[in-house]
């Protein structure tokens, strides 16, 4: 007998005998994630998704009620007579996701349930560009456990914590998974900061991980499922990352790295960047280019949210570096594009905030660039979370990990 293992299209069978043990896992693995995709369900219907006999898929809805992943509720007709049958869900109490932000200018959490809805959200001030990685360590730690606090008031337990930071985090060599290093941050000054390290001691029996925060406004989008599989999420803070999503699964590189479309030039003779290379997008549609072109590089505060004011006031310097910052975007979206024939390019991030002005002038440039395949105006879409994608992101990293291996949970809960 082999197993079925998850991936991002599913199960698939590995060949190999397998324990028991092995299979009973991978099966609460199977049925979870078919409450997950199914929503309300019954145990029926559940041996119906799964190919699993009703026995089967009965014990096996037992073992999650038990472990507080799904609930019973209400009652459902079903079959020609009638047969009552109790309804089936996710559990909105119990486990829970605990995600983490580190941005340049402010800190964040927030807790979603096993049904991705966000249940209490965090978000303070703090002036995180050039600080020591230990302060930013112990005051985001502050803003967790508040944030742990009002979950458990609600009868919410965070199983794990994911932090969304901007900048490389490394991988494996040999697995390709995140580590919890974070590699390079440029708009924090960090190099080789280990996260999990700093806060496995002010978040004790929570493991902690990390990743990319373009990355995890990503995975917010593919778990929301309103934009496909295959799609570019671009977004911005003080700088510029993307992720490339094909097939439902996030196409991380060989070191980790992939997505530094901030990087990619647009104008190879154009200004000097601090990587070293010349005409690179961040110079054209970061932040602090933007907010430069139109003269507001001395704003205080939400900087974003002042261009947003600025532009809606009409402000020409304004919406003209929002124009050019838009013709930039297109340029390099459009080698995106042609390069990896994506569903849809979705704005995230700052640049949510800012679309209605940056978005003619990309699609002026795709619409110019991409010729292979046409370029159709509504594969550009708006995030509906905008720069609450990272975050959401981070702490539905740790819900999909309980639902692809609810034993890992179980296992989890044991040693605590």
């Amino acid at each position: 007998m082999t197993a079925p293992t998850r991936n991002g299209n599913g199960y698939r069978t590995a060949g190999g005998p397998v324990s028991q043990q092995g299979m009973r896992r991978a099966n609460l693995a199977l049925v979870l994630g078919a409450v997950a995709r199914l929503g309300d369900t019954s145990r029926a219907q559940l041996a119906e998704a799964t190919g699993l006999t009703r026995a089967a898929a009965g014990s096996l809805v037992g073992e999650l009620i038990e472990a507080g992943l799904v609930r019973e509720h209400g009652v459902s007709l079903e079959g020609r007579v009638g047969r009552p049958s109790t309804v089936v869900s996710l559990s909105d109490r119990g486990p829970a996701g605990l995600g983490l932000e580190i941005g340049v200018e402010h800190l964040g959490a927030c807790v979603i349930d096993l049904g991705a809805e966000v249940r209490t959200r965090i978000r303070v001030p703090a002036p995180n560009r050039g600080r020591d990685p230990g302060a930013v360590t112990e005051q985001l730690a502050q803003v967790a456990t508040a944030a742990l606090d009002q979950a458990r008031e609600i009868g919410l337990d965070p199983v794990g914590a994911v932090v969304a930071v901007p900048g490389l985090v490394g991988a494996s060599s040999t697995t390709g998974a995140s580590s919890t290093t974070v590699v390079h941050a440029p708009n924090l000054g960090w190099h080789d900061v280990d996260l999990s390290d700093r806060l496995g001691g002010l978040l004790p029996r929570l493991p902690v991980g990390v990743e990319n925060e373009a990355n995890l406004g990503a995975l917010a989008e593919l778990r929301r499922g309103e934009v496909g599989r295959d799609f570019v999420h671009v977004s911005a803070e003080a700088g510029i990352g993307a992720a490339l999503v094909v097939d439902g699964m996030l196409l991380r590189g060989r070191r980790g790295f992939a997505g530094e479309l901030g990087h990619m030039p647009v104008y190879p003779d154009g200004l000097a960047c601090p990587c070293g290379s010349h005409g690179c997008l961040e110079q054209y549609a970061g932040e602090e280019a933007v907010l430069r072109n139109c003269g507001l590089h001395e704003a205080a505060g939400d900087r974003v949210a002042v261009l947003v004011e600025q532009a809606h006031g009409g402000r020409a310097a304004v919406l003209s570096a929002l124009d050019r910052a838009g013709r930039a975007l297109g340029i390099a979206l459009a080698g995106a594009v042609n390069l990896v024939d994506p569903e849809s390019v979705v704005l995230g991030g700052a640049y949510a905030d800012l679309a209605a002005w940056l978005t003619p002038g990309m699609q002026t440039e795709l619409g110019a660039r991409v010729k292979i395949r046409p370029w159709e105006p509504a594969g550009l879409v708006v995030s509906g979370l905008g720069r609450e994608g990272p975050v959401i992101g981070a702490a539905t990293s740790v819900v999909q990990r309980v639902i692809a291996d609810p034993a890992y949970l179980q296992d989890r809960l044991a040693r605590r």
